[in-house]
């Protein structure tokens, strides 16, 4: 995909109205010591200090100024400042304190046509509900903090339906895993679940050059494109998941086998996967979401 390069502190785009300005390394570094951030392993902290970067994240997630999109982890504001240039409106969700009180000043300083359009809240996103935002996001556009970036997509999936897509930046190997399809190597957990919410797609990779730090992995983007085609009924979803997990416990074993503990015997449990027209013989990776929101469905039967 062909992408224009920005310099730090150039304009997103040519529009006359005054469009944020980006973040490059020197002001990073400048924020960071100013407010004695030094990045932290325990928080996943790597900020992103290209505007390439982040105006091809922005362009991959299709935001526009009818979104309003949720951010996690927006750490100093490279990509928050981004996403302004495009969304009718920001909510950053940051777990650090020091950071997001210092995100208005630098949004302010850097959009400043665009800020009012830009609230933040401290929390923690695995905690989040849609009660305690200021309003429903219909994006997550995120550089997810890589320790606790599959819990963290899979819980603000569930917990916010008003989400319709998601583009979110993990480490390589996790974005294999979220789009991988059934009977691949790396098909597991997070695939499976990531799909019960909508399409799943790899969206590019990332180096490791435009951190800082910089990280010892590579990174990927992922987008997911939520679907109507499952239960949105937590009950439904829980008893879904619990099938997943069981099934990818022991992969090495047969459905039969795996899953003798959810049905309770491996007698019920080939029961129930012969009533969902599933061989009882296949290992899990081999099976769709499709077949374990019917396989789920069994319990009730």
């Amino acid at each position: 995909m062909a992408v224009l390069l920005v310099e730090a502190g150039t304009p997103l785009s040519d529009t006359p109205d005054d469009p944020p300005r980006l973040l490059g390394p020197a002001q990073i570094r400048t924020l960071a010591a100013e407010i004695g951030v030094r990045p932290t392993k325990t928080l996943g902290q790597n900020f992103v200090h290209d505007g390439n970067t982040v105006r091809r994240i922005v362009a991959e997630s299709g935001v526009g100024p009818d979104d309003v999109v949720l951010e996690v982890g927006p750490g100093l504001g490279s990509l928050t400042l981004a996403l302004l240039g495009a969304a009718g409106r920001v909510i950053a969700v940051e777990i650090d304190p020091v950071l997001a009180a210092r995100l208005p000043a630098t949004v302010e300083e850097f959009a400043p046509l665009q800020a009012p359009r830009f609230e933040v809240v401290t929390a923690d996103a695995l905690s989040v509900v849609r009660s305690d935002l200021p309003a429903a996001p219909t994006a997550l556009v995120a550089n997810l903090p890589y320790n606790v970036a599959v819990p963290v997509l899979l819980h603000l999936l569930a917990e916010i339906p008003t989400i319709a897509t998601a583009l979110v930046m993990v480490q390589a190997e996790v974005a294999d895993r979220l789009a991988a399809g059934p009977g691949g190597r790396v098909y597991g957990v997070p695939s499976v679940k990531a799909r019960y919410f909508g399409t799943v797609r790899r969206a590019g990779s990332v180096g490791r050059n435009v951190f800082w730090p910089e990280p010892k992995v590579e990174s990927g983007l992922v987008r997911i494109d939520r679907t109507t085609t499952h239960s949105a009924d937590p009950s439904v979803r829980n008893e879904v998941f619990r099938v997943i997990d069981a099934a990818f416990a022991q992969r090495r074993k047969t459905l039969r086998s795996a899953l003798a503990g959810w049905a309770g015997s491996p007698v019920e449990a080939e029961r129930r996967l012969r009533a969902a027209g599933i061989d009882p013989g296949l290992r899990g990776e081999r099976l769709d979401v499709d077949g374990f929101v019917r396989l789920a469905a069994t319990a009730h039967s």
